[in-house]
């Protein structure tokens, strides 16, 4: 995990003085990232593979006076499959020449049957962190953030559980407490979508312990991440290290996915394991597995602000 920003911090520093002073550092980090993205732009093509595509679109970069900087493809298969690539390109003037790339660009994607989109890296994405009681996700994604890893504006946070707040609110951030439970669920969901509405572009899941209903997970297709703490497709559901512990494993992991309206059936984007063995107990699993998840979940939000991940019926091609 990258760790290279870092700042000099001021000697006795109190406890109000901390927060203040990591709130600016991640202002600091943000703006600095911003600049060095000044004029650069990510392609996303996802097409019918064919002959011509790659020639195409670099020619037609190249006719534009971009320069390529990266660029990753994959193929399902060459003759019969689907085609999939992310390109990075410098371009002077990005902000102003984007919608004439983007018109211009039309032509190419209709003759070849694509699905693409043109994002400006230098804007960041915007989003809604969902907690609950158990902070070590979130607290990971926030210092992550502070730290310029994470090239984002984080809107809010929404928790269930009030014990973040003035943690969260320190760092400049808006923290809402939302209580939820079976009676008052669908309330719950219509405040928080009027909190998001129109303000967020990624909506995280860091060990949110409620179920999103299929209304709200309609609103943000392909915009939701939740990380399961299990190795997915085992143990879905509720208190998986216990049944883990149960079932005696040698490996536990985690699993960060995109969230459909079936609970944990989304497309994964990433997931890693930690071998453990007959000593560990239940309390170990869940401990050991904390660690999993956060990085776990982290790289997949980084992932998804870089626009590295192309969804295909319930997969992903990650192109990190």
């Amino acid at each position: 995990m990258s760790n290279e920003t870092s700042f000099e911090k001021p000697a006795n520093l109190t406890q109000d003085q901390k927060p203040e002073l990591a709130s600016k550092q991640a202002q600091a980090s943000r703006s600095e990232r911003r600049s060095e993205l000044a004029n650069r732009a990510r392609l996303l093509i996802s097409c019918p593979d064919r002959p011509g595509i790659v020639a195409a679109v670099a020619q037609f970069l190249y006719r534009h006076q971009a320069n390529i900087v990266q660029s990753d493809q994959h193929s399902t298969n060459p003759e019969t499959g689907l085609f999939f690539m992310r390109i990075e390109f410098d371009l002077v003037d990005i902000e102003q020449q984007l919608p004439r790339i983007r018109t211009e660009f039309a032509e190419i994607a209709n003759t070849f049957r694509m699905s693409w989109r043109i994002e400006q890296a230098s804007i960041p994405k915007r989003i809604a962190i969902f907690a609950s009681k158990e902070d070590h996700c979130l607290l990971e994604l926030l210092w992550q953030w502070q730290a310029g890893d994470l090239f984002a504006d984080i809107a809010m946070v929404v928790s269930n559980h009030n014990e973040a707040k003035d943690m969260v609110e320190r760092l400049g951030i808006p923290f809402h407490y939302i209580p939820v439970d079976k009676t008052n669920k669908t309330q719950a969901e219509f405040e928080q979508q009027s909190l998001l509405a129109g303000k967020v572009d990624l909506v995280v899941l860091a060990r949110y312990m409620q179920i999103l209903s299929a209304q709200f997970v309609d609103l943000y297709p392909g915009k939701i991440i939740n990380i399961h703490h299990s190795f997915l497709p085992a143990f879905i559901g509720r208190n998986p290290y216990t049944r883990a512990y149960e079932r005696g494993v040698k490996l536990i992991g985690a699993t960060a996915h995109y969230v459909t309206a079936e609970l944990d059936q989304g497309p994964i984007i990433e997931q890693d394991v930690h071998r453990v063995d007959h000593k560990n107990e239940a309390e170990d699993l869940k401990r050991i597995g904390r660690h999993v998840e956060r990085t776990v979940l982290a790289r997949a939000v980084k992932w998804h602000l870089e626009d590295r991940i192309l969804i295909h019926e319930n997969k992903t091609i990650v192109f990190a």
